[in-house]
């Protein structure tokens, strides 16, 4: 291990406070940059692809990529138009799949000598959209391994095309595909508060990859199931159901099949796609291929929020399909 390297892991696994630990990793990224060339340090790259094709990668981030030693690319937490191939081809370097067990399960081969060569981890959409990524940097920081984060479009800001304005969204949900015992309404609670504040709700729709049946899983079979992307119409569909769910209880439900709402497809792609209306009509919208979100509206839109949907409106004569 060089005398630099000895120094960085020092500073790093030093009980230091925090500004001293800032000052610390300042010193770092100085000393990488300025040292004799035989040194040999390394640096774990978490780089945002953006959301449409190959090239919404930015310069800084294509540029790391091609200098790395090895380029993983997440694949379960969101998906590109295009595939892997087709990135390949674009930056000029093989990738390596992450799935899920290899990120959660198996990251230290991600890690393996990123302390002395670069490593580059590609998130579609911004590194921060999963809690996952920030585990990634966790762990890279107690094996002593520095990284740097290269950020890019994510749904979480780029929801704003529809119409309604980012800073009157509220907390963002997750809505999950239902199985036959397994139906969670607990976001619906943070809708309700959404609501009440005058707030949007983002709602990002489940993702079913390189995923087990309850029955392989127990086997400890590596089977896996196809692939699944919730769409609109099924969100909208189990929306509704949750609605009725409150009724039958006797409670006043947040929405109603009457609440406005916007469906997605495909944000940042050539192909997007748009559509507002009610949350009755978000049960038969046709909004073609994954990856689809849908906004539950806050009420009292201001003017220019109304404008804006007005241009995705579906009109109440007219067929949804192939809009």
């Amino acid at each position: 291990m060089s005398d630099a390297r000895a120094v960085q892991l020092w500073f790093l696994s030093s009980s230091l406070d925090f500004r001293s630990l800032v000052i610390a990793d300042a010193f770092c990224c100085s000393l990488r940059s300025t040292v004799s060339p035989s040194l040999e340090f390394g640096m774990l790259y978490l780089i945002g692809l953006g959301l449409g094709d190959a090239k919404d990668i930015t310069v800084k981030g294509l540029e790391v990529v091609r200098r790395c030693s090895r380029v993983y690319l997440e694949a379960y937490t969101s998906v590109l138009t295009v595939g892997k191939e087709a990135l390949e081809e674009f930056y000029g370097r093989k990738l390596i799949l992450a799935d899920r067990e290899e990120v959660e399960q198996e990251a230290d081969n991600i890690f393996k000598d990123a302390d002395v060569s670069d490593v580059a981890f590609l998130v579609v959409g911004d590194p921060f959209g999963a809690t996952t990524h920030s585990d990634l940097i966790l762990r890279a920081t107690k094996l002593g391994i520095p990284y740097q984060v290269i950020h890019n479009a994510s749904i979480m800001n780029a929801v704003g095309c529809c119409g309604l304005q980012l800073y009157r969204f509220g907390e963002t949900v997750s809505i999950v595909f239902w199985t036959d015992t397994w139906r969670p309404e607990s976001f619906f609670d943070k809708v309700k508060k959404n609501r009440e504040n005058g707030m949007h709700t983002l709602c990002l729709l489940d993702i079913k990859v390189k995923e087990q049946s309850l029955e392989n899983l127990i086997r400890g079979r590596k089977i896996y199931e196809p692939p699944r992307y919730m769409s609109v119409n099924q969100a909208a569909q189990q929306l509704l159901e949750i609605v009725q769910n409150h009724r039958a209880r006797g409670e006043a439900p947040a929405i109603t099949e009457e609440t406005l709402c916007v469906g997605l497809a495909r944000v940042g792609a050539e192909d997007q796609k748009i559509a507002a209306g009610t949350l009755q009509q978000m049960c038969t919208v046709s909004l073609g291929e994954p990856l689809h979100s849908l906004v539950i509206t806050g009420g009292n839109l201001h003017p220019l929020e109304m404008e804006m949907l007005s241009l995705f409106s579906i009109p109440e004569s007219q067929s949804t399909d192939g809009l």
